[in-house]
């Protein structure tokens, strides 16, 4: 199976290439390596795919010196014409759209950027698969689409009308946008809706790559709404798990889908939204005194209110995924953060 992977020197997205390549598929990656965080993590990912950083240009092809079938290319997403270019070329068998410009509170900073690679690109990957009739389009949305919801758990079917950022909108957008090709065009698409990801290689704009940082380097914490927040920490091998089980299950149209009543998550189209979260919710200053364990020692803290964007609690419904792909995320945090912190000693050398 020939799979195109968006955001390939991403988080997440390094992390999918490498589990679809060790199971034989062959996999092209691509990525813009844009500068919203440190460069060197993104060419550090890429190099654990056999990927060299001074190999990588622009809209050059790399081929990798690890994996057979890896090949990856700088570009983006907003580029219609490379796009087409692309999908017209490689006739990819599915997609997986992890590649967006991420981030709750710099969308407050930047929206213009979110719109351009979010909106515009996505509908870019859209339009190629609709020309080149991909099979199957998986795309990563966001736990933040649940935005003011006070029901908890998250389910999928819940209203997601009320975001409170940028960044939630736009994922919230590329759902809508998902749909509407599903069922002009019966192209089967499956939108993932992540919760707090985090592990090795994790994104250092996160929570849990700021406390270690700051900790490790006898640096303060910033601890919003003093402290007061839960956060459904989801460990990076569950998040890629769930998407490989994915990625195999194409949807089909929902044959009992009422338009009267009509369900968010499923449709009479060949689409559907999934939550991929540990559905376990960790108080915020547990997850700290994790991290201060880890590591042996305190944190000096510091409070402040609730950042604009930001919400109180996030807690994942996975009944769907585990009822129709057989998968619970089940990682602990204190393996979790145990792990993360040992590849967080081992890259930056502490």
């Amino acid at each position: 199976m020939k799979i195109l992977v968006t955001g390939a020197a991403g988080f997440i997205g390094s992390y999918v290439c490498k589990y679809l390549l060790s199971r034989g598929d062959e996999v092209v990656g691509l990525d813009n390596i844009n500068s919203y965080y440190d460069i060197n993590l993104k060419y550090g990912r890429l190099l654990t795919l056999g990927i060299e950083g001074n190999a990588v240009n622009w809209y050059l092809f790399v081929e990798s010196n690890v994996y057979e079938k890896f090949r990856f290319i700088r570009m983006n997403l907003e580029d219609k014409q490379a796009m087409q270019m692309l999908f017209a070329n490689e006739r990819f068998d599915k997609v997986v759209n992890l590649a967006a410009q991420a981030g709750v509170r710099y969308s407050i900073e930047n929206p213009y950027a979110y719109v351009e690679s979010n909106i515009d690109g996505f509908l870019n990957v859209l339009e190629g698969c609709r020309h080149y009739r991909v099979k199957h389009l998986i795309y990563a949305s966001s736990s933040s689409v649940y935005g003011l919801n006070g029901k908890v758990p998250f389910s999928e079917n819940d209203s997601v009308a009320h975001p409170v950022s940028l960044y939630a909108a736009t994922k919230k957008s590329n759902e809508l946008m998902a749909h509407t090709y599903s069922h002009l065009y019966a192209i089967p698409t499956t939108g993932l809706r992540f919760f707090t990801v985090y592990g090795p290689w994790g994104r250092p704009d996160m929570s849990p790559f700021l406390f270690a940082s700051a900790i490790l380097n006898n640096r303060p914490i910033k601890v919003f709404n003093n402290g007061d927040m839960l956060r459904d920490f989801t460990y990076i091998d569950d998040i890629v798990e769930g998407v490989l089980r994915v990625i195999d299950h194409v949807p089909e149209p929902n044959l009992n889908w009422n338009d009267q009543n009509p369900e968010p998550s499923s449709s009479k189209a060949p689409y559907k939204i999934y939550n991929i979260g540990n559905s376990h919710p960790v108080k915020l200053m547990d997850f700290i005194e994790a991290i201060e364990k880890a590591i042996g020692h305190p944190a000096d803290k510091i409070y402040f209110p609730m950042q604009p964007g930001d919400v109180y609690q996030t807690n994942a419904d996975t009944t769907a995924l585990e009822r129709e792909l057989g998968f619970k995320p089940n990682k602990s945090i204190i393996e979790g953060v145990r792990d993360t912190i040992d590849w967080y000693r081992s890259f930056y050398q502490l």
